[in-house]
């Protein structure tokens, strides 16, 4: 048995008294008697479904506080969007903004609703936001859009996977024609091939329209899968539907330079004036904070450079029915902050994996729609004027946050808006 490190022993105390004690063997040990507390095995909404959870449930806590009147009028709503339903969580919406947007798809001023429980978020993405439309509002450009499933096949040795590979070339039309049927708005732009070894992975790239799409590309890969598995002539040894080259939800440098999602650069001017008077700095200080913390986020092997877009993002995606754990892949990007020619601050983000949508997924739902709805981007043709206020918004926070930071309020502002 290693020995332990007991040179702090106030830490290891605690963990001493059980190894002694000869508990950790019993409490560790596999317990296979019948759990107590069963549910139903049906993971469909039900009013009898619904009423034997809670016959569980309501032993542990107050039904009303899940399943208000609200929730339970709407509940067959749900669906499409959960299994073993019991009923919502109320997380605190804010609204921040008016944000301007001067983009090629989102050109207006916009209220932005943000759920979240974290205080002063919503203070200081309102204080970015202002900031950012006395400024003549952010430019915001969509650079590119894809979203990627990508399956593998593994075969005996290299040679094959290269036969194997000569055969897929020559099928492009197909796959595009067999992934096509399975959806209305999805379209496969594109077929790349990664030969590692004696495996082979194929990046299937789709146009999702205006769904953000991670369910559109699988079940249309997976047809594209089950044609190849069938079809090919030299047959795997092994083959899965996604070999994890998409990033799908994990952060991952590739997409730095393509795109998952959708693809945003937004960029400001700020004058010197305004600077100061909204944040209470100067733009020399910011940039110097941004160089400073550049290096440290290589230090710690970041993948990007950027203050807290995962804030802006997990707050937006809640309130508007987005898929949450796709933050981990859009809070991937770079923001820069540099002295423009006439004094003033000059302040660009890029995020290259905005997973959004304003059809499907869980933007039909009541309250997620309605604040859809606030922003006016709610439905079909909207989900690139989503992306590039999401960039915007991704924006107006990190200038928030770093001036905070460079005038010493950010503990501050906590001590004040937390307590």
């Amino acid at each position: 048995m290693p020995k332990l490190n007991l040179s702090h022993r106030n830490k290891t105390s605690i963990f001493d008294q059980e190894l002694h004690s000869g508990t950790i063997e019993k409490r560790l040990r596999p317990n296979c008697a019948p759990a107590k507390q069963q549910l139903t095995k049906g993971p469909y909404i039900s009013v009898k479904n619904l009423d034997k959870r809670w016959d569980v449930l309501e032993e542990l806590t107050q039904k009303q506080h899940l399943l208000d009147p609200m929730t339970d009028q709407h509940a067959q709503l749900y669906n499409k969007n959960i299994e073993h339903f019991i009923g919502t969580v109320k997380i605190p919406v804010g609204v921040a903004g008016p944000l301007r947007v001067n983009g090629l798809h989102a050109h207006g001023d916009y209220l932005i609703p943000l759920a979240t429980t974290e205080a002063a978020l919503v203070a200081s993405y309102n204080r970015g936001a202002m900031l950012i439309t006395a400024g003549g509002g952010a430019s915001a450009m969509l650079l590119n859009e894809g979203v990627t499933r990508t399956p593998v096949f593994e075969f005996l040795e290299l040679s094959q996977a290269g036969q194997f590979v000569a055969w897929v070339v020559t099928q492009y039309e197909q796959f595009k024609k067999i992934a096509e049927s399975t959806t209305a708005h999805g379209r496969l732009s594109d077929i790349n091939v990664n030969i590692e070894g004696n495996r082979v992975y194929l990046i299937f790239e789709f146009q999702t329209g205006d769904a953000s799409g991670q369910n559109m590309v699988t079940i249309a890969t997976n047809e594209v899968f089950n044609y190849i598995s069938t079809h090919s002539p030299i047959q795997p040894q092994d083959a899965f539907l996604d070999g994890n080259l998409s990033g799908d939800k994990k952060p991952n440098a590739h997409t730095l330079r393509h795109v998952r999602g959708k693809k945003v650069s937004a960029e400001i001017n700020l004058s010197k004036p305004l600077v100061e008077k909204y944040l209470h700095t100067t733009p020399e200080k910011m940039v110097k904070f941004g160089q400073i913390t550049a290096v440290g986020a290589s230090i710690s092997g970041g993948i990007g450079v950027n203050a807290h877009y995962a804030n802006a993002l997990a707050a937006l995606y809640a309130a508007c029915g987005q898929d949450i754990a796709c933050v981990a892949e859009s809070a991937i990007g770079v923001t820069r902050m540099e002295m423009n020619a006439q004094g003033g601050l000059y302040a660009c983000v890029t995020l290259p994996n905005i997973m959004v949508g304003t059809v499907g997924g869980g933007t039909h739902l009541p309250s997620q729609k309605a604040c859809l709805e606030i922003m006016g981007l709610y439905g079909t043709g909207k989900a690139r004027a989503l992306a590039e206020v999401t960039a915007a918004l991704c924006l107006a926070g990190e200038l928030s946050i770093v001036g905070a930071f460079c005038a010493g309020h950010f503990s501050r502002a906590h001590q004040k808006l937390a307590r």
